[in-house]
């Protein structure tokens, strides 16, 4: 065998592994979803399997008449764009608290930021859902909250802070943050503060010197954890469903329902690609971003 043969006989072996997982993990899974997504439902549960159909996809946008006339339908566009509207919610939220606890975190001294790091991911060593029926506690007509309120004398009655989409923005926001407070750090941690020194030497205020110095150097982790937050947040199952009540369904909780309880596998399957195709485009629009900030900058 040929020193080239070798060479590609070695690179097909070190890749192989990773991308048998991806096809086995990844490409088959998401085929068999386009491909269950085109098929007829059973209503007595299941999939047709013979039945070639789109009716899945129009169901999306439009409903059938008693006479077979399509009508449009709103409701599970209101059910996609409320999951949009919360989830950049969660991420405007996570943002404007995580800049400021990162920016704190890189100005500690050493000695601190490991522990200030541990602070911010101790969260992740406590199951997600036990952390969201912990907020049911605090959030509930009698819970912590309003206890608390009610002693002070603030409120006369307990505020509605559960079962609604202020107590899914919360839960999420608490969710995630970590994730937007991490990669902000990363990039300010390694930032150069005599920079920040220098601003001040030359007259520049607080504002300038955030909006010139800190954000731009700030900015590829703050890209990085908007996207973190946002991705994840569009998808959630667990924390709507339970500080939701069911009372603000997110498409996670539509794409569960439709495999679970309404057994509309073909639906459900187009939901779940139809998510995919949202995050698709929001990781495209970042990126495209991200580039476009990179290329004005060189």
């Amino acid at each position: 065998m040929t020193r080239s043969g070798k060479n590609t006989l070695f690179r097909a072996l070190l890749i192989g592994p990773a991308l048998l997982a991806i096809t086995v993990f990844m490409i088959i899974p998401l085929g068999l979803m386009a491909y269950i997504s085109f098929r007829g439902r059973d209503y007595s549960g299941g999939v047709l399997w013979d039945q070639f159909t789109a009716a899945a996809y129009v169901r999306l946008f439009f409903e059938s008449e008693l006479d077979g006339t399509l009508v449009l339908n709103f409701n599970y566009m209101f059910i996609i764009l409320r999951s949009v509207w919360l989830s950049f919610l969660t991420m405007v939220i996570s943002l404007a608290v995580g800049l400021p606890v990162a920016m704190f975190m890189a100005t500690r001294d050493r000695k601190w930021k490991a522990v200030l790091v541990f602070m911010v991911t101790l969260p992740f060593w406590t199951n997600l859902l036990v952390r969201n029926y912990a907020w049911i506690l605090l959030l509930r007509d009698h819970g912590t909250i309003n206890s608390v309120l009610l002693w002070l004398g603030i409120i006369s009655e307990p505020l509605p802070l559960l079962h609604n989409a202020f107590a899914v923005a919360v839960g999420l926001t608490y969710s995630f943050l970590p994730f937007m407070v991490l990669p902000i750090y990363s990039s300010l941690e390694k930032m150069d503060f005599r920079l920040v020194e220098a601003s001040f030497d030359l007259y520049a205020n607080r504002w300038q010197t955030i909006r010139r110095i800190i954000l731009p150097l700030a900015y590829p982790g703050i890209v990085a954890g908007c996207v973190l937050v946002f991705v994840p947040a569009l998808g959630a199952y667990i924390t709507p469903e339970l500080l939701g009540g069911g009372k603000t369904m997110m498409i996670g909780n539509l794409i569960g329902f439709q495999f679970g309880g309404a057994r509309n596998w073909p639906f459900g399957a187009a939901l779940g690609l139809f998510l995919l195709a949202l995050v698709l485009i929001s990781l495209g629009l970042y990126a495209r971003r991200y580039r476009g900030e990179l290329e004005g900058t060189q």
